[in-house]
């Protein structure tokens, strides 16, 4: 499988690259990737909601009501759930919400979400970028020259690229990741994968790697 390496201005360099059939031309499991992307969204939340029961609200020392002539139930205590201020019945507490998935599983959802993206066309090989300092309009001009600039771009880099990584924080529909982190959540929400022609082989080289190890 072969795609074309465009130019920074969109255009194309007349080179193509070769993609691994095994990472993005698999057939991909729907399941896994709802299992990883639910792991993922799962294990993002604190689990530090907590409200008070019955036993942790203030007072209810005194009777608070007669026993009877009041027409109602009895209710022994104002830290009933029955009455404001009184503690709450079946609320959320301290919890974790980790969702574990093994690694070959992860492993496989990517491959599945790349192999999605691949098929729908989304995923874009260019030319690196060589910034030589942090600048926004020069990200947005490359964006805009592939016709971009309006969708929801994750950019893969070869390594930690601080120039670009500070050149894209600041657009809302940009994510900027070295190529051997994103998540399967991450590809699946971006509208197009943009990798860099040397991040390819680190992506490559990560999936494979843990596949062997797996």
């Amino acid at each position: 499988m072969e795609i074309n390496i465009l130019k920074q201005d969109g255009s194309d360099s007349g080179r193509k690259i070769v993609l691994n059939e095994a990472i993005f031309g698999i057939e991909p499991n729907d399941t896994v990737i709802y299992e990883d992307i639910r792991s993922y969204l799962a294990n993002q939340r604190q689990g530090t909601a907590k409200v008070k029961g019955r036993s942790e609200v203030r007072g209810g020392g005194k009777k608070a009501f007669r026993q009877k002539g009041t027409g109602g139930a009895r209710r022994g205590s104002l830290r009933s759930p029955l009455l404001p201020g009184g503690g709450t019945s079946h609320g959320p507490q301290p919890r974790d919400y980790v969702v574990r998935l093994n690694r070959k599983a992860r492993n496989l959802a990517r491959k599945s979400a790349l192999s999605y993206k691949i098929k729908d066309n989304k995923i874009v090989v260019v030319e690196d970028l060589s910034f030589t300092a942090p600048k926004t309009a020069d990200l947005l001009a490359v964006l805009k020259s592939l016709n971009l600039s309006d969708n929801k771009v994750l950019i893969l880099t070869p390594g930690t690229d601080r120039n670009v990584f500070k050149s894209g924080r600041n657009l809302k529909k940009v994510a900027v990741l070295e190529a051997n982190k994103p998540s399967t959540y991450e590809i699946v929400n971006a509208g197009t994968v943009v990798l860099l022609e040397s991040a390819l082989p680190v992506l490559e080289t990560s999936l494979t790697l843990e596949t062997k190890e797996a």
